[in-house]
């Protein structure tokens, strides 16, 4: 169960904290009333259904990366996947609001698994299930964690950006996955331990 909790506590944080969740909110408030979903059950069923379908792929891909290479490399591919996922969520940001209604489940469903599949909740999904060699539970505490996220922010609405110090949880939780990629990159190398 520690794949599981590990997983949504790093999809429900780096989440909310990076573009994805601002991006939603940004749905949700639009650019105007015109443009304004809310918390529609459209967006709410494309939120979950992207979480389960990005990190369902991220942890089978860690799944299936675990056999392919040696015992003694995977520590270091999780210390890469940890600064990869500290880049992303220091360097990208959020697009703008939509000019135009998007009230189309489908295409809200294509932009959000579009997005989440290369962000830095992913990376870390990814990690976690070659490193656990547990991918069910941690594509079950990602979908999780990111739903519960997603769901929070397309709630608020614009009051997200508002209320939240995003780029500061941004930037602390980049610092905090860069130093644990330091801190196992050393290990690999027994420079610390």
């Amino acid at each position: 169960m520690t794949a599981f909790f590990l997983s949504f506590l790093a999809a429900l944080l780096l989440g909310a904290a990076g573009r994805d969740g601002v991006r939603v909110a940004r749905l949700a408030a639009g650019s105007g009333p015109a443009t304004a979903l809310g918390a529609a059950p459209g967006l709410v069923l494309a939120i979950w259904l992207s979480a389960f379908a990005a990190s369902t792929l991220a942890a089978g891909a860690g799944a299936w990366l675990a056999p392919q290479m040696p015992a003694a490399a995977r520590p270091m591919f999780v210390a890469l996947a940890l600064g990869v996922a500290a880049l992303e969520l220091a360097v990208r940001k959020a697009p703008r609001a939509p000019a135009e209604p998007t009230r189309s489940t489908g295409a809200i469903l294509i932009v959000l698994v579009a997005a989440q599949i290369t962000d830095s909740a992913r990376f870390v999904i990814a990690a976690l299930a070659l490193l656990t060699q547990e991918p069910w539970l941690v594509a079950a505490g990602g979908t999780l964690g990111s739903g519960v996220a997603l769901t929070l922010a397309a709630l608020a609405g614009s009051e997200w950006e508002r209320r939240l110090p995003l780029r500061i949880m941004a930037w602390a939780l980049a610092v905090l996955l860069l130093l644990a990629a330091f801190m196992i990159g050393l290990s690999v190398r027994d420079v610390l331990f």
